[in-house]
């Protein structure tokens, strides 16, 4: 019996070396310890033996399985640090390899319009006023001189929620609920944002655009303040050289109305596709605020007056980057997008 335990020793010991890994080594643990294991098996048989023997063979199968233990216990921590290293080597990063390039981000053509106005507006004295996107009826018409019924109403086709609940067609709400907040006080704002037209998609009109208005009121407001306000902004966005002219229009909430139109950048003037053969391109509208939208606002229509504007951003951006299609400012394409990367400035 202990010439087998000694051969059990020599035969686990050798095993205990030769393990490759955790796994291997936990297999000769209980093919040797388990309960099943031939050490086990020995130690059962102690009570065949005579009392003499008995002290003697169960300090030896003691020490032969403590022998064991402490071996798998040393192997087990060697495979434990090999099995770190072999990870780390595994997940390790070569720093000497050219990085990844990681393409920044950019604005999005529209936001850069609209910044860009801003900008140019607040540098003179405007403040930036926000309104909701969904209106009440009576600040997105009735405030603005086309009460229920006027003709002028089907010009900006609308989404209802209610009968008095719509998502706004234009900005201008914004300027009605200013002028009723100041109370007769002097106001030169702009109020960006988006609006909503049931208009059929197509190349130039969609049924949500950016729109930009401004609004100044107070004391001796002439229409020659709006034609200068509107020659800086011309040459802001499109060059120093470009001329304006206004031709008469009608909004229902300004009297007299205008269209501003800007000369041809493309041309000079002379004429070209993109002035239709005409030296001129149609931008915007504008006009004298009319009396009764001042009025109903609180305002004396006889001590004060007033001019408002408006701007479409997809217009603005569709010629200043030469882009064909209103479409391709909402489709997400990044090859569209990734041209304005370029000329970010």
């Amino acid at each position: 019996m202990e010439q087998q335990l000694k051969q059990l020793e020599q035969e686990a010991l050798t095993k205990i070396q030769a393990a490759a890994n955790l796994k291997e080594l936990n297999d000769v643990r209980v093919a040797y310890l388990g309960k099943k294991g031939p050490i086990t098996d020995l130690l059962k048989g102690m009570g065949k033996l005579s009392p003499e023997e008995r002290p003697k063979m169960g300090a030896l199968v003691n020490a032969v399985r403590e022998n064991v233990t402490a071996q798998l216990e040393q192997r087990a921590t060697v495979l434990e640090e090999q099995a770190i290293q072999e990870q780390l080597e595994k997940e390790s990063i070569d720093v000497t390899l050219p990085g990844r390039q990681v393409r920044s981000g950019n604005r999005h053509p529209l936001t850069r319009v609209v910044e860009e106005i801003e900008d140019l507006f607040v540098s003179m004295g405007y403040t930036i006023a926000e309104g909701t996107e969904v209106e009440r009826d009576y600040y997105n018409f009735e405030a603005l001189n086309l009460p229920k019924g006027h003709p002028a109403r089907d010009m900006q086709d609308t989404f209802y929620i209610t009968e008095e609940t719509l998502l706004r067609t234009h900005t201008s709400p914004v300027q009605a609920r200013t002028m009723e907040a100041k109370k007769g006080e002097p106001i030169r704002i702009i109020s960006p944002g988006k609006v909503f037209r049931r208009d059929n998609d197509d190349a130039t009109h969609s049924h949500q655009f950016m729109q930009i208005e401004g609004l100044v009121v107070g004391e001796n407001i002439r229409m020659s303040d709006l034609k200068g306000t509107l020659d800086k902004l011309a040459k802001k966005m499109f060059g120093e050289d470009r001329e304006i002219r206004l031709r008469p229009s009608f909004f229902p909430f300004t009297e007299p109305s205008v269209e501003m139109d800007i000369s041809c950048f493309k041309c000079g003037g002379s004429g070209c596709n993109v002035c239709k053969q005409t030296g001129w391109i149609e931008i915007l509208g504008a006009g004298m605020v009319h009396p009764n939208v001042l009025e109903m606002a609180g305002y004396d229509s006889k001590k004060v007056s007033g001019f408002a504007f408006g701007i479409g951003a997809e217009r603005i951006a569709m010629l200043k980057y030469g882009v064909d299609d209103i479409r391709h400012f909402y489709t997400n394409d990044s090859r569209f997008l990734s041209q304005f990367h370029r000329t970010e400035g």
